[in-house]
């Protein structure tokens, strides 16, 4: 009988690696290393236990979790580092995780299948709802943004409940759209976000999604710690900047699994399914993910807001912009998908620099 590989088996290596860093004496990089490695299967087994649950649950509540707990590992960390004060590094992912959903998961996804299927076909008005969708979220990022930064320098102590109330109506936005995909046809909205499988049959029992949902969800939580103890020493010794870290190297930590997904299934010529993996993700992290984070800083009794700086706020028009073009006209090919990682590619370096 033939055995299939798990690469995740090999990552996992990564966490006791992390636990012994500082007992062996290996080094701040080796624990941040093996911190980021750690998490990257975890996620995954998060995602492959929220979809085994899906069965359970039925496709309504399946499609809350997926919602839910869709940016799991990554909303574990940057809560982490909240706790831990280092509020820009927070900031950063949230730019990082719309950019390197927009930019570079789609990018791979229509590069790769492009070059295996041709041009690529998809719904036209599913793109252009996306299209509307897309902006709009970003708008929704950058109003508090541009109007906190005014509010900042003339009435500061008005700063965190201005960002607050922005935050709650966010969420009860993303709510209404949660409770849509409930109640609706099968019209579906990309706030609830779609299975990796068109139909999938429970290869878990529900007992086992469940624990091994909350072992990873703990065991990420862990790896989290270590992995925000070590960002400052790894800042010093590699000459990286806290922003760098924050904007490229924990998105693409907390996402690898949910990345991996969209380009597979691009791979089979399922274009449509690969960009909502990618798009319901920005969403989520645009009108969900981020104001949540503000609202636990809140508790925490840390002072956090949309302050995005300008550097951030023109990386997220630019990548709005370019992601509404590349898929308005409903069909994609591996030019397209070469571009859209070429922008990344940019930004990255000007992240490095700055």
């Amino acid at each position: 009988m033939k055995i299939k590989f798990d690469y995740r088996y090999l990552l996992l290596l990564g966490i006791p690696v992390a636990l012994l860093a500082e007992t062996l004496h290996l080094g701040d990089i080796v624990q941040f290393i093996a911190a980021a490695v750690g998490i990257i299967p975890l996620a995954g087994y998060i995602g492959e236990a929220t979809e085994e649950l899906t069965v359970y649950t039925g496709p309504r509540i399946g499609g809350l979790l997926n919602a839910t707990l869709g940016n799991a590992a990554e909303l574990i960390i940057t809560i982490v580092a909240i706790k831990e004060g280092v509020i820009d590094l927070v900031i950063a992912s949230i730019t990082g995780s719309i950019l390197g959903n927009l930019l570079l998961v789609l990018g791979v996804a229509i590069l790769l299948g492009g070059m295996r299927n041709g041009t690529q076909q998809f719904s036209q008005t599913q793109a252009t709802t996306n299209a509307t969708m897309l902006m709009l979220a970003v708008v929704a990022l950058m109003i508090p943004a541009v109007f906190g930064e005014f509010i900042d320098a003339n009435h500061h102590e008005a700063l965190q409940p201005f960002s607050l109330v922005v935050a709650v109506v966010m969420i009860l936005i993303y709510a209404l759209g949660i409770y849509y995909s409930f109640v609706a046809s099968e019209e579906d909205t990309l706030l609830t976000r779609p299975s990796a499988h068109d139909t999938h049959k429970a290869a878990w029992s529900l007992r086992k999604s469940v624990i091994v949902l909350i072992i990873s969800t703990l065991a990420i939580v862990f790896m989290s710690e270590l992995l925000v103890a070590s960002v400052e020493h790894v800042v010093a010794e590699l000459g990286w900047s806290e922003f760098f870290v924050g904007i490229i190297i924990v998105p693409l930590v907390g996402n690898a699994a949910e990345h991996l997904v969209a380009v597979q299934v691009a791979l089979k010529n399922q274009m449509t399914l690969a960009m909502e993996i990618a798009l319901g993700s920005s969403l989520q992290i645009a009108l969900f993910v981020a104001p949540l984070l503000i609202i636990v800083a809140a508790l925490m009794g840390q002072e956090m807001a949309f302050s995005f700086n300008v550097f951030e706020l023109v990386a997220l028009a630019s990548a709005g912009l370019v992601g509404v073009f590349a898929f308005k006209d409903g069909e994609s090919n591996w030019l397209e998908g070469a571009q859209l990682l070429a922008l990344y590619l940019i930004l990255g370096v000007a992240f490095y620099f700055i």
